[in-house]
């Protein structure tokens, strides 16, 4: 059975709230337990030092999410478990990955884009505070996800441009290195409609950074109730119908009750329910899922040793597999030893005494190929393609083409290739009528050459 896989990470800034487990934790940890499904978890730690740079807070973050995930039911036994800072594979394809994405792609990230918004609206310098971190945060977000070529990756609804970007990143890497393989696998978003953004006190994301969250363990039962009592909601007092769908408790109530729950509870809101009263019915439907974790996560907090031990055991079973792909890139982009250098370039030189397709993709993201003689003289450049397959079609029917049908001189003496009636390639300039014959006469031999091989 071919197993997808499926990789969550959680950045290591803070404690968890209730959000991270609905967002992030819940969905990941239950697809975990499918035995269809390949997991890794892991703590992003790296990417905590773009927002954070209190040694103290993430080092504690750190522990208080590694036994979060522990305590929510995480089988480290049965998938990889780890932190990020300790494969040191990652931050090295990261910048490998760094060296061939455009800057124009970072440019048009979302967190780059509200940052510079928002100092253009204070009227002070667009990049003031933007650290090359946060500029760069898609890229090493594509590492963590290549490097273990993920399938899936469950994130919010404010994260899917990261795994557009993502796959964008690795397929300029394989178009441009792969000749033929595909070194990373496409990843994909996995986003729960209904929970993928939990609202938070006020109604909006439940984030530490507006303060509104709902706490998962810290505190114990009497912060979660208390934080439960904080959430807002409008006047309408006991008696008088509530619009539940409007209502961010009812929100909240929704993404954990059973559609029964979830139906009874609507009902008794429309009733007219008291807000008081649905804070109760939503503290002990959340107090009764939550208590027996936190007595695990209380448990794991008082041994921090063995959650060492256990992130340890998943550091050395996730550079199992990256160790030698990493290997695999540093062949791909040049970063060969000496011997095998000398060994790809006779390759390679052997190969260069043929006809030969090159394929390009240019800085606003189109696809192109040439032509190039057996003694390295360009014969044609092909228009550009959105879809790197389609340009590939186009190169299979170049070298089948019938050249007497298919090459149609230009006035200035150059000639084009045209298919179907459309132009798909053209000769690089020629000077005379005679220079324009001998690239024609270059150009058949050259097509015969790869015919016959």
């Amino acid at each position: 059975m071919k197993r997808t896989r499926v990789l969550t990470g959680i950045t290591t800034t803070g404690t968890p709230h209730l959000g991270n487990y609905a967002g992030a934790l819940r969905p990941a940890i239950e697809a975990s337990r499918r035995p269809e499904v390949d997991a890794f978890f892991f703590l992003a730690d790296y990417h905590a030092l773009i927002k954070c740079d209190d040694p103290v807070r993430v080092a504690r973050s750190r522990l208080e999410i590694a036994a979060t995930w522990l305590a929510a039911g995480l089988d480290y036994e049965k998938v990889t478990f780890y932190r990020q800072s300790d494969i040191p594979e990652i931050p090295e394809l990261s910048w490998i990955l760094t060296c061939m994405t455009p800057k124009g792609l970072m440019n048009r990230a979302h967190a780059y884009k509200a940052s510079v918004d928002q100092n253009i609206a204070k009227e002070i310098g667009a990049d003031e505070g933007v650290s090359m971190g946060l500029y760069s945060y898609p890229i090493l977000m594509a590492a963590d996800i290549l490097m273990f070529n993920a399938n899936l990756v469950p994130v919010g609804k404010d994260q899917v441009q990261h795994l557009e970007m993502a796959r964008d990143i690795a397929q300029r890497f394989n178009y441009h290195y792969g000749q033929g393989r595909e070194y990373f696998v496409l990843p994909y978003e996995q986003v729960d409609e209904d929970v993928a953004t939990l609202p938070g006190l006020d109604g909006r994301k439940m984030s530490k950074s507006y303060g509104n969250t709902i706490p998962l363990f810290e505190g114990g039962e009497k912060a979660l109730k208390a934080a439960i009592a904080r959430i807002q909601t409008d006047s309408k007092l006991p008696g008088e119908a509530k619009d539940a769908e409007s209502s961010h408790l009812f929100s909240l109530y929704r993404a954990f009750a059973t559609s029964a729950q979830t139906a009874q509870f609507k009902a008794d809101l429309e009733a007219g329910l008291g807000w008081g009263e649905a804070k109760e019915v939503l503290f002990g439907l959340l107090n009764d899922m939550l208590a027996p974790m936190r007595d695990r996560y209380e448990a794991l907090i008082a041994k921090p040793q063995e959650i060492e031990e256990i992130l340890q055991l998943g550091a050395a079973k996730a550079r199992k597999l990256a160790i030698p792909f990493i290997q695999e890139i540093r062949e791909a982009v040049g970063l060969r030893n000496a011997a095998a250098a000398v060994a790809v370039s006779k390759k390679e030189s052997k190969k260069s005494k043929s006809a030969r397709f090159v394929s390009f993709r240019e800085d606003d993201g189109q696809f192109k190929f040439r032509l190039i003689a057996a003694n390295g003289q360009e014969l044609l450049l092909s228009v550009p393609f959105i879809n790197p397959k389609d340009a590939g079609v186009c190169i299979k029917a170049i070298t089948q083409m019938d050249i007497d049908k298919a090459i149609m001189t230009r006035i200035d003496g150059g000639f084009d290739v045209v298919l179907d009636g459309v132009v798909v390639a053209s000769s690089v300039q020629v000077g005379s009528n005679v220079e324009r014959e001998a690239a024609l006469a270059l150009l058949a031999e050259s097509l015969a050459q790869l015919n016959a091989e």
